[in-house]
């Protein structure tokens, strides 16, 4: 399978004097998992951003199905929404709604579902995440981080999206969770036969569910390559960042 899903083409994007993008190329198939790795600030979230239509570029070529995301009218960038889900950092889920209202929120905003038949389907993707019917009618605030993950987890595919984006999944959670929602997002893409592009700093986690690999540094790619050849790179700046250490090329502003 080799059809392109998304290609990113010399991708710029500055905020003032600060330049985030530098000419980003990027390529993701049908159906791949690619993982963008870099330091806080190196501009992955603002990728993910302009991918989805939310912030313009300044320059550069965001194809989504050979569909031009840049500059594409509200109509053409509503009808790419609806092909995407989105788990975020910190699971953004709404207070004010229970359990499976979260969940259901595109199917009823988005698909017009009336609410008992979206419930009926918010309970059935909760089961896929591992969460108990009974968990539905709880309130947000009354979940453990592991759980409300799960939940943003259950919301970002119950819209069965075509592309997957997932934001830092794995932080704040204890190692074991982490590898649960790790688990999950494997099985969920793959489930939907979903290309997900997913952003991390959590190299236990980019490792598990990549298919392919990417690192982010002063707004370029600077490698990309399968987790194996990561394994094996001779890149002293992915050495450093994916060891951890503080001695290298990667100098940290204190």
């Amino acid at each position: 399978m080799t059809e392109t899903k998304i290609k990113v083409s010399n991708l710029h994007k500055a905020f003032g004097k600060k330049v985030v993008l530098d000419g980003v190329d990027l390529e993701i198939k049908k159906g791949e998992s690619l993982v963008v790795i870099g330091g806080s600030g190196t501009g992955k979230s603002v990728l993910i951003k302009c991918i989805q239509g939310l912030l313009t570029p300044d320059t550069g070529s965001i194809l989504v199905d050979d569909q031009e995301v840049v500059g594409a009218a509200r109509s053409e960038r509503d009808s790419l929404h609806s092909k995407m889900g989105m788990l975020f950092q910190g699971g953004a889920l709404f207070d004010s709604l229970s359990v499976w209202e979260n969940v259901a929120f595109g199917l009823i905003e988005n698909q017009r579902l009336s609410k008992k038949v979206a419930k009926v389907e918010a309970i059935r993707v909760l089961r896929q995440v591992g969460l108990a019917p009974d968990v539905a009618d709880l309130s947000p605030s009354e979940l453990s981080g592991g759980m409300q993950k799960r939940v943003g987890l259950a919301r970002a595919i119950a819209t069965r999206p075509e592309i997957i984006f997932f934001d830092e999944p794995t932080t704040g959670l204890d190692p074991i969770m982490a590898d649960v929602i790790n688990e999950l997002i494997i099985e969920s893409v793959k489930g939907l036969g979903a290309t997900a592009l997913t952003i991390t700093h959590d190299m236990a986690s980019a490792r598990k569910i990549a298919d392919k690999i990417a690192m982010l540094y002063k707004g370029k790619i600077i490698w990309y390559g399968t987790v194996k050849e990561m394994d094996k790179t001779n890149n002293e700046f992915v050495k450093q960042f994916i060891n951890g250490c503080s001695q290298g090329p990667i100098k940290v502003e204190v």
